[in-house]
């Protein structure tokens, strides 16, 4: 929805090309040996996207299309006629469930990851991923902030086997002269630069998504009335990990972020994004 950026962020234009930051995102999944990629959006948004995304891919990669709702999955429960936010990650994620059939990995449309991601992903999805063994990748916090604002971001706790603990969401992280904070009510907290937090990169088999089906019913139950309230993976992994019915490993990654969650972030992204194509990080065109 895009709600703080004011316009249709995940297709707009940032590439030198006229690039949108998910198709780096395909590109580097396509050089780390990812094989398909399945878009979450609304049906009526389909067409569009398809005449601009379609093109680009041909004989690059597979396409799969997923169209979330707010009555997907609802179980016969009523939704609030003035309900227009969806319902969230997790829930785009459960939209999925008939289409997944082997280990994946789950990004956001508006985000930059950096290859290192994908291929640490690749790497985990074909060598340890098991049923009930998942992943995240943990970026740096100084990575992933905004100049332009505070920003959401799941911190991550974890044992010696570097396995996930908790997943905590601060919703309000802010940088001031150098430093990170997170607000809570009147309560202000600094946090450490190097806290490793989530940017909603994991790695899940299809298992996950069927066991998260009943969790979301809880969910619907507890909170069909509350417009704002999301099903968000971090949230819903943070449940697996205590309930013991899975690990979630995380993996380290020195990739740096970047993102449009201001309309201020844009001619950030747009300055980075010429800079990795003027050093040969990627081609100035993507896809010629």
């Amino acid at each position: 929805m895009a709600s703080r950026y004011g316009g249709n962020k995940q297709t707009e234009s940032f590439g030198p090309s006229g690039e949108t930051i998910m198709e780096y995102s395909i590109y580097d999944a396509i050089k780390a040996g990812f094989g398909k990629v399945i878009f979450i959006i609304r049906e009526e948004f389909s067409a569009a996207f398809k005449e601009v995304i379609e093109p680009k891919l041909n004989g690059k990669i597979s396409t799969g299309y997923v169209y979330q709702s707010l009555e997907s999955f609802s179980g016969g429960r009523q939704i609030p006629a003035d309900r227009t936010k969806p319902f969230g990650t997790s829930h785009a994620l459960l939209c999925c469930k008939d289409i997944l059939d082997g280990p994946f990995a789950v990004i956001n449309a508006d985000d930059f990851y950096g290859f290192d991601a994908f291929k640490q992903a690749y790497n985990f999805l074909t060598t340890e991923i098991k049923e009930d063994k998942y992943a995240c990748i943990g970026y740096e916090l100084k990575n992933t902030l905004s100049d332009n604002g505070s920003v959401t971001r799941g911190e991550i706790n974890v044992n010696d086997q570097n396995e996930i603990t908790g997943i905590t969401e601060r919703r309000e992280i802010y940088k001031e002269a150098g430093k990170a904070y997170t607000k809570t009510g009147d309560t202000v907290t600094e946090l450490p630069l190097d806290t490793k937090v989530s940017m909603n990169f994991f790695c899940f088999t299809p298992d996950f998504v069927n066991w998260s089906e009943a969790e979301y019913y809880k969910f619907l139950d507890e909170n069909t009335n509350n417009l704002k309230a999301e099903f968000l993976i971090p949230e819903v992994a943070d449940i697996l990990i205590k309930s013991g019915q899975g690990v979630v490993k995380m993996i380290p990654t020195q990739a740096k972020w970047f993102g449009v969650t201001f309309k201020e972030d844009a001619p950030v992204v747009k300055v980075a994004l010429q800079k990795l194509a003027d050093e040969g990080v990627y081609p100035v065109n993507l896809w010629a």
